[in-house]
């Protein structure tokens, strides 16, 4: 992963952490770092920003694609602008997602892109429907889910790592208060238990 908000990366790696699917293998700050980075490891997948210092990752996506064809990329910018997603495409990127879509789409995005499929933000799809859209691309659809402000703050605490007696001590009730609400998280979201609950809560936390 190649991005030069340190801060992000940590976001990231955090989440996946608890993903026995996805490994982040290496992680740099810069585009000269990532090609060296895949020229050592030769990952499946990497996920660049375009801005970076040194070399961007456009012309990054350019060197990596041409040694290595098979390695797929997934932009992951802030730039909305149809030349930048021109570029960054015609320059061998297989997926495009905005940093404010959050990490649970990024998962499902890393997941498309490494089979071999392209993902793109639905805030920027609209620009490429005749150009690149087919049936083997896949663009992301935002989810809201409606939780309670009491929800919010605990849900908020779990991504900072506290435990539930931890979180009843702060907000001055009952740990079994605390332990309902998880429960009623875990239902509305539709998670299968807890490490799931804190892998939603730490997306939130780091909503980019």
């Amino acid at each position: 992963m190649a991005e030069d908000h340190q801060m992000l990366i940590d976001g990231v790696k955090s989440f996946f952490e608890y993903d026995e699917n996805i490994n982040i293998i290496g992680t740099v700050n810069n585009g000269e770092d990532l090609v060296k980075l895949v020229n050592l490891k030769q990952p499946r997948l990497v996920i660049t920003d375009i801005r970076m210092p040194k070399m961007d990752g456009i012309q990054a996506t350019k060197l990596i694609k041409s040694q290595f064809s098979h390695i797929k990329i997934l932009a992951l910018t802030m730039f909305d602008q149809p030349d930048a997603i021109k570029q960054m495409l015609d320059a061998g990127a297989s997926g495009y997602l905005l940093k404010n879509s959050g990490i649970k789409m990024l998962s499902k995005a890393i997941v498309i892109v490494a089979n071999g499929d392209t993902f793109f933000d639905p805030n920027v799809a609209f620009n490429f429907m005749n150009d690149y859209i087919n049936e083997n691309v896949t663009i992301g659809k935002s989810e809201k889910v409606i939780l309670s402000n009491r929800e919010k703050e605990i849900l908020q605490l779990i991504a900072n790592g506290n435990t539930s007696k931890e979180i009843s001590e702060t907000l001055f009730i009952a740990k079994t208060t605390v332990d309902t609400h998880r429960k009623n998280m875990i239902r509305k979201l539709n998670l299968k238990g807890g490490n799931e609950l804190m892998k939603y809560a730490i997306d939130k936390k780091y909503k980019f």
